[in-house]
């Protein structure tokens, strides 16, 4: 494995700045309706109608959910500024350091502050919004078009549309199978970081889905003992990102191993 210190020191750099604007980034995410908005939209029924007047259902009793903390109050939080910069630069450095001077940068320099983003939001709220990750479908898939096109490469574009059918079908059929085992927005997350993954190699797009699996058990399974987390609405996304992560940094490596080709 080759590793690029120049390219590591620069993305690094790269990587602070945009850690730096994590907290902005965070504050201007709209908030979600909340529960008494839904229920004023749910009573807001037609005249004549036969639901009219009812009373909606009540929760189970064992069903106790806690208000979502507001992005702003996030966005507010003391120095994350700083260490959403440090998490930043750690993850460009090394991807960095991995990738060398290609076109891969493009879309992968992109991923790092907005995953870093994604990971404090999911691990604060148990949510991973959708206005920060369906843009992020629009800006990847033209950053790796055009990264496909300056490169030359169209075998790389065609495995970064297997990446998104893989990574994201995977989720989807687990989702569909137990809808309670995780949050839709861990399935629109996974086709994202599955056209990244993909476009980089077979190699790095199995390591960082199964990576995120591991890493998600595991964690999730250390977080409840520990009594930091709910077992039942613990934060996937952060362990979904830092596989994505093994998976550009070790993926080729760990794959060839297997394989026996390297």
């Amino acid at each position: 494995m080759t590793w690029y210190l120049d390219t590591a020191a620069a993305m690094a750099a790269l990587g602070a700045a945009g850690g730096l604007g994590v907290p902005a980034l965070i504050g201007r995410i709209p908030e979600p309706p909340s529960e008494e908005e839904q229920v004023d939209e749910a009573d807001a029924v037609a005249p004549g109608d036969v639901t009219e007047g009812l009373a909606p259902p009540e929760a189970p009793d064992d069903v106790v959910e806690e208000a979502k903390e507001l992005y702003v109050s996030i966005a507010a939080i003391r120095g994350l500024g700083w260490r959403c910069a440090v998490a930043s630069a750690l993850a460009a450095g090394v991807v960095g350091a991995r990738i060398g001077w290609s076109w891969e940068l493009l879309f992968l320099m992109y991923l790092v502050p907005v995953g870093v983003a994604l990971a404090v939001v999911d691990w604060r709220t148990r949510l991973l919004p959708t206005r920060v990750i369906a843009p992020s479908y629009a800006v990847v898939t033209v950053l790796v078009l055009l990264a496909a096109l300056l490169s030359g490469d169209g075998h790389d574009l065609v495995r970064a549309g297997w990446g998104w059918v893989v990574g994201g079908g995977t989720f989807l059929l687990l989702w569909l199978i137990y809808p309670r085992g995780m949050g839709y927005g861990d399935v629109r997350l996974s086709g994202v970081l599955g056209i990244a993954l993909g476009y980089l190699g077979w190699g790095e797009l199995l390591v960082g889905v199964y990576a995120g699996f591991l890493l998600g058990g595991i964690g999730g399974t250390l977080l409840t003992l520990l009594r930091i987390v709910d077992r039942r609405a613990y934060p996937f996304g952060p362990f979904m990102l830092l596989g994505a992560l093994i998976g550009v940094v070790w993926g080729a490596s760990i794959a060839g191993f297997y394989t026996g080709t390297s």
